[in-house]
């Protein structure tokens, strides 16, 4: 491969990236590439464009390019993934994380809790960033995709909660037991047509099944919530995330299912993002 410094590698992947993906997000997914090949801090990287990329580097830095241009997400490519404030291990198996649902996690933090369930866990972000958080909880995680619940495992280990995590293969409710004083969870929600719109990075390498169940999007939510009663204690809080439309549905179905103190809270960006909602005492 021909020797090239930093920078003039950056901009020939630029001219390469920028017309696939945008010009943003192209020279950002670029420093990250940068960063996870050559090890440099964006400090160092932003002074060092004139240093020769070393061999071992510019052949990975290439690879990741090439994935990229497929439309592969760089989380996917790099195999992990920053959620409130952690790296989680990642796999075309589960969903990245996205900043929007640590709304979800701000919302379970505010109020005690000692036992929580995080039905469709995925890499198990949710789940294994409240037990870090805190440190006296237990949970209970469950995902339809064994290959998931593997990712969470090791995301639990690496976090150092996996004694405080149990991990099931289960279809919402089914199979589980117990009760809890925290609900959440992060269901596919994308309806059927607005999935067929979504970016190549979600359709062709996020798993379908977390992301839309099809038809409106809302049967999840019917699903958790039909066998919620058996498993929520008194005083308990159920907190779910939604799409950006999808608060009025979701919180009818919430005083349906007789949960009181129905809300809607908002994301970083002011879209609606979370339904909360507590069981009597």
């Amino acid at each position: 491969m021909t020797a090239t410094t930093i920078g003039a590698w950056q901009r020939a992947a630029l001219a390469r990236l920028a017309p696939v993906i945008g010009a943003d997000e192209a020279a950002r997914d670029l420093r990250l590439i940068l960063q996870q090949t050559t090890g440099w801090s964006a400090a160092r990287l932003g002074i060092g464009a004139a240093e020769l990329f070393p061999p071992e580097a510019l052949a990975r830095a290439e690879a990741m390019l090439a994935a990229r241009l497929t439309r592969q997400p760089l989380a996917q490519i790099i195999g992990a993934w920053e959620f409130y404030g952690r790296s989680f291990e990642l796999t075309r198996d589960t969903l990245v994380p996205r900043p929007d649902t640590e709304t979800l996690i701000d919302l379970a933090l505010s109020a005690p809790f000692a036992r929580l369930v995080d039905l469709g866990t995925g890499s198990g972000a949710i789940a294994v960033t409240l037990l870090a958080e805190r440190a006296d909880a237990q949970a209970l995680a469950s995902d339809l995709s064994q290959s998931a619940l593997d990712v969470a495992a090791r995301n639990a280990a690496r976090h150092g909660v996996a004694a405080r995590l149990a991990l099931r293969c289960a279809d919402w409710w089914q199979g589980l037991d117990g009760l809890f004083d925290l609900i959440v969870s992060n269901p596919p929600y994308v309806s059927e047509a607005d999935y067929a719109m979504l970016a190549p990075e979600i359709t062709r390498w996020e798993p379908r099944a977390a992301l839309t169940p099809g038809g409106d999007g809302l049967s999840a939510y019917r699903s958790i919530l039909a066998g919620m009663g058996a498993h929520l204690a008194p005083g308990g809080r159920c907190l779910v995330e939604i799409g950006a439309d999808q608060g009025p549905d979701v919180a009818a179905i919430f005083r349906q299912a007789g949960l009181v103190d129905v809300r809607v809270h908002p994301d970083i960006n002011g879209k609606a993002r979370v339904v909360s909602g507590r069981a009597n005492a």
